[in-house]
């Protein structure tokens, strides 16, 4: 009876929906939520699978490296004028950066995830091309490609890099080039909330709210004009993967990896110390000498609070809260808790920042550690986008 008892419950578990997708850099899925085309951006799932020990035993199929929501029929393996024809942040080889995903308050199953990155960028176009669906077996070769590509926890020096207390020794999960979540049953900070111990809602779900996961990798040594960073999740608790991806660049000397896709939009930056590029056949241009850096903030906030944003120039307040500048919440929508300002900075300009909670009663609350830290580019574009998620 027990037996039966415990199989009905993981049976139960395994259709609990609400579970996690890539925010930074912003992804695929993050853009499929600001078009309100994705209702449900945390239930990109690949299921039933055998997720664990084994991480990446089970075949991706119509998953591929970025994902299939069948809740809402959307293929992330294919671009589309919303996503997926330019990148949305410039990195350079060797670059520390900052990456994060958010886990739904209702469906954290713990267990283990990485980021990767495939060098073979013929593989990569396949995902890249306008309106072209890989097929099954080419989004298979790429995944398999992203997991040769694994960016390994142990790249980043000082970064913890344990073996999953729900993994044992001689398991195939017992490795720490992946990053682990907590033990499922580990007191108060279990699962995947306990990496960041961030409050809920610190980012979107759509079902129970989110909390982010973050950590840091190394960028490899690559060129590449657009090329992908894909997230993989396997789930403890249940049989299921999660996969999303981000379309970056990467300016590095490692070959050359120049995607043969024309990008189709211009490319915008995100939280990285990394130059935008332009496209490899565009003419020469003028370099900017002053850029409108439009700051992004996606955080979940009630009547009579404002974000602003605060950093060690004088520009943003030179680390003063009295100084600090005002985000706009007009594009907040309960789907997209958005605000945005936007800041003309010197081009080249190199500078850490943070985001702050400012109550009706002036009291201040600040977003957790580490300071982010951004480079205005030096390129002919003459704006840039930086988003983040409050954590």
């Amino acid at each position: 009876m027990k037996t039966l008892s415990a199989l009905t419950a993981l049976s139960l578990a395994t259709f609990v929906h609400g579970h996690g997708y890539l925010i930074t850099p912003q992804s695929r899925t993050s853009l499929g939520v600001k078009a309100n085309l994705d209702s449900c951006p945390e239930c990109t799932i690949l299921e039933p699978v055998a997720a664990w020990p084994d991480l990446t035993a089970a075949a991706v199929g119509r998953s591929g490296p970025c994902g299939y929501n069948a809740r809402v029929s959307i293929d992330y393996n294919q671009p589309t004028a919303n996503w997926g024809n330019s990148p949305v942040v410039t990195y350079n080889a060797g670059d520390i950066v900052e990456v994060q995903w958010c886990v739904d308050n209702n469906g954290d199953h713990g267990g283990m995830f990485s980021y990767r990155i495939c060098e073979d960028q013929a593989l990569v176009d396949k995902l890249l091309t306008p309106g072209y669906l890989p097929t099954n077996a080419e989004k298979q070769a790429a995944e398999d490609c992203f997991q040769a590509g694994t960016l390994d926890c142990t790249d980043v020096s000082g970064q913890s890099c344990g073996y999953n207390p729900d993994c044992s020794p001689g398991q195939s999960c017992y490795r720490n080039d992946w990053f682990t979540c907590n033990g499922f049953s580990a007191g108060d900070q279990t699962k995947c909330k306990g990496v960041d111990n961030a409050p809920l809602n610190s980012c979107y779900t759509s079902i129970a709210g989110g909390y982010t996961v973050t950590k840091r990798v190394k960028i490899p040594n690559i060129n590449s004009a657009h090329t992908l960073l894909s997230l993989r999740w396997n789930s403890f608790q249940t049989g299921q993967v999660y996969l999303t991806c981000a379309d970056i660049a990467i300016n590095g000397s490692g070959g050359s990896q120049s995607s043969s896709v024309q990008p189709t939009g211009t490319s915008t930056a995100a939280t990285s110390v990394g130059t935008s590029t332009t496209s490899p056949t565009s003419t020469t241009c003028a370099i900017a000498s002053s850029v409108d850096v439009t700051f992004n903030e996606v955080v979940t906030t009630i009547y009579g609070q404002t974000i602003k944003v605060v950093g060690s120039i004088s520009e943003l307040g030179s680390w003063s809260t009295s100084s600090a500048i005002a985000l706009s919440a007009s594009k907040y929508t309960n789907a997209n808790p958005l605000w945005s300002t936007t800041v003309t900075l010197a081009a080249g300009t190199t500078f850490q920042y943070k985001f702050i909670n400012v109550q009706s009663s002036g009291a201040v609350n600040w977003e957790s550690d580490p300071n982010r830290s951004f480079t205005v580019p030096k390129t002919c574009e003459k704006s840039v986008t930086v988003s983040n998620t409050w954590r």
